[in-house]
């Protein structure tokens, strides 16, 4: 059981945080906090070894182009300095629970509570599960265009390859080695953070090759690179999602629940079912601000500031809890649902927009394993804006009813939570929808001092925006930097560097000139702009009763799949090229850096005898400049993932180039 005082739980929580993990840093104003009862535990009167909680984040970029990426996690455990034996920190229950990436956009699964002794640890070892039909890939059923799947489907078994494999069929697993840019130092009785992101946006974590012939294109999943390290947060600012588990008891005097944590079976079954585990939860209400609470076997709903109104419809009964981290680690309950039906729980969905139809007023969203749902918006409808670290915000409505749809107020991409009428209705209607994640993707333009542009092209037209987004006040808190200096206003990094912030008065003029630059092939092919994600908060100072941008990731610009023109040259800060595209005339420099800790990073794919193996080339050593220089010459087949400069040249993020059989997409 949690206790509030105690010093003994490790928390292990698993997001997918887009590009950065901005949420974590973003500071949203104040507003009255429910504090948990002091509580305690511990029944032994000798004094215990100290142990130290520590929060666990693996987090992870957005992908707009799947379903279902889903993984079986078997072991995460940290290394301690100095040596010693790895302390195991998660172990999954049995069956295996598939985890969904996709659905963990800038939102945290919590996985487990444990202990570990305070100190210093160095690194972390994720475990994933590496068997044909451990890793699962479906599509999105509306994908972006120049996606090389096919929307919708499920890939075959036999077109996924997973690098990095060890052990023997049927037992294979890939071992993923997170080394830390700084030690963890686990400290007894006080809050420790470790971010781990699961980077979905990464180029080379999933890489397709379309066979010339047009044939089955392979999927290779490479989990070495795409996880990593990111900064520690603010706890109180993690969004969680839903927690699914089994209520155990109610505490005497109604200040909390304890439930099993329940994993939902992905992908689902008809009824949905849940996998039970041995972990403990304990839930407090929100005793200051209320608890919404939602009975969908009878239809009852309140707002609650004790559990004891309601005991008698909680034991043994299943719930969904939205909840949020209070700064000693404690969880305090936003809204729960409750029933005795796993299905029904589970039925209210977690997930992306797909579609807004505000002529119908109708959303479809996608739920836990990437199904499409409609909901229908009527007038009775509530919008919710979460805001994890200001209770009174997270639990009040931003607005009431259909007007909402209209003027590009939700889009597509949005990350969202709907609570239906009926959960079992043959058409669901939303009474409740809570927007996680507000954010903006697509093609910046027009960047001035006060705004910018962001326009967003999908296959179904009416899924289009192109909208004018204004920066917060420069005035509203915004986190802080890496240095723990506080920051207000807008703020903006680069995909690949989370950690160097462009904030204060140069924030907005630096945007503007890495923002303001364009590449052209000629011919056909349209001028390539800087790309980004836009995470948006709603009614700041900026902006009343709509989104103002906190912060903005500059995200690599596709470049379509061409051959180099003129061979590669090495220079004094790495080396450039240059490379023509499919319906193109112009050439174009692709400039790449070899400098330590921001070097270009460069992949070799090679497909011989159907069997595709990534193999990376490190700039900053002269084999790698060596083997780059090699390949990079007129005629390889090429792939660039960067940043349209102001000269028309393209500062390279990521490069794969081709061997073996060539790739023809």
């Amino acid at each position: 059981m949690f206790c509030k005082t105690s010093s003994k739980i490790f928390q292990l929580v698993l997001t997918v945080a887009g590009l950065g993990m901005w949420l974590m840093m973003v500071a949203c104003g104040g507003g009255s906090t429910s504090t948990p009862p002091t509580t305690s535990t511990n029944q032994s009167t000798s004094p215990a070894a100290p142990v130290a909680p520590i929060n666990v984040i693996v987090s992870d970029a957005s992908n707009q182009d799947w379903a279902m990426i889903g993984v079986k996690i078997l072991n995460i455990s940290l290394t301690p300095q100095g040596g010693g034996p790895a302390v195991t920190v998660y172990t999954p229950p049995a069956p295996i629970p598939v985890t969904n990436l996709v659905h963990l956009d800038q939102v945290g699964e919590l996985l487990a509570k444990t202990q570990v002794a305070p100190g210093t640890y160095t690194s972390a070892s994720l475990t994933l599960s590496g068997n044909p039909g451990d890793v699962l890939l479906t599509a999105a059923p509306d994908a972006e265009p120049g996606f090389a799947g096919t929307p919708g489907a499920t890939v075959p078994a036999n077109q996924i390859q997973i690098q990095g494999i060890q052990g023997t069929p049927g037992n294979l697993t890939v071992p993923v080695t997170i080394r830390f840019s700084a030690p963890l130092v686990a400290t007894a009785n006080q809050s420790n953070v470790l971010n781990l992101e699961f980077d979905l946006g990464h180029p080379a974590f999933l890489v397709a090759h379309v066979p010339p012939s047009g044939g089955a294109v392979i999927w290779a999943v490479n989990f070495n690179g795409p996880c990593h390290q990111a900064p520690p947060g603010d706890i109180t600012k993690l969004l969680l999602g839903h927690l699914h588990g089994s209520v155990n008891s109610v505490a005497p005097d109604g200040s909390s629940i304890t439930i099993s944590k329940v994993f939902p079976v992905k992908p689902a079954t008809s009824p949905e079912t849940g996998i039970p585990s041995s972990q403990s939860l304990q839930i407090f209400v929100d005793a200051v601000n209320g608890t919404l609470f939602y009975d969908l076997d009878t239809q009852f709903s309140a707002t609650i500031k004790s559990f004891t109104s309601v005991a008698s419809s909680l034991n043994g009964k299943f719930v969904r809890v939205a909840a949020r981290y209070q700064a000693d680690g404690s969880l305090v309950a936003v809204r729960v649902w409750v029933s005795s039906s796993f299905q029904k729980v589970w039925l209210n969905p977690e997930g992306h927009v797909l579609h807004v139809d505000s002529t119908n007023n109708i959303i479809t969203m996608t739920n836990e394993d990437g199904t499409p749902i409609a909901l229908q918006v009527n007038n009775g409808t509530q919008f919710f804006f979460r805001v994890p670290e200001n209770a009174l915000a997270d639990a009040t409505p931003i607005v009431t009813g259909t007007g909402f749809l209209a003027g590009n107020n939700i889009v597509r991409g949005f990350e969202v939570h709907a609570g239906v009428v009926n959960p079992m209705a043959s058409s669901l209607t939303a009474k409740t929808i809570d927007i996680e994640v507000a954010q903006f993707m697509g093609v910046i333009s027009a960047p001035m001092q006060t705004q910018f542009t962001v326009t967003n092209m999908f296959p179904t037209n009416g899924d289009n925006y192109t909208v004018n987004l204004n920066y917060i006040s420069s005035s509203t808190p915004n986190g802080k930097d890496a240095n723990g200096n506080p920051i207000t206003g807008f703020k903006w990094w680069y995909f690949a560097f989370p950690t160097v912030v462009n904030s204060g008065a140069s924030a907005i003029p630096n945007f503007i000139s890495a923002t303001s630059g364009s590449a052209n092939f000629g011919g056909t092919v349209p001028p390539l702009q800087a790309r980004g994600v836009s995470y948006a908060v709603w009614n700041d100072a900026a902006h009343a009763n709509g989104w103002s941008v906190a912060g903005t990731v500059l995200a690599p610009t596709p470049i379509p799949l061409g051959t180099v023109a003129a061979n590669w040259v090495t220079n004094a800060n790495g080396g450039s090229f240059t490379m023509v595209v499919p319906n193109g005339t112009n050439q174009v420099t692709i400039n790449a850096s070899s400098t330590p800790g921001s070097a270009t990073l460069v992949f070799q794919v090679d497909k011989t005898n159907n069997i595709v193996t990534i193999s990376p080339q490190d700039l900053t050593t002269a084999t790698g400049l060596g083997n780059v220089a090699a390949h990079l010459v007129n005629g390889t087949p090429v792939k660039v993932f960067g940043v349209p400069q102001s000269n028309g040249s393209i500062k390279a993020y990521m490069i794969f180039y081709f061997t073996g059989t060539a790739p023809a997409a």
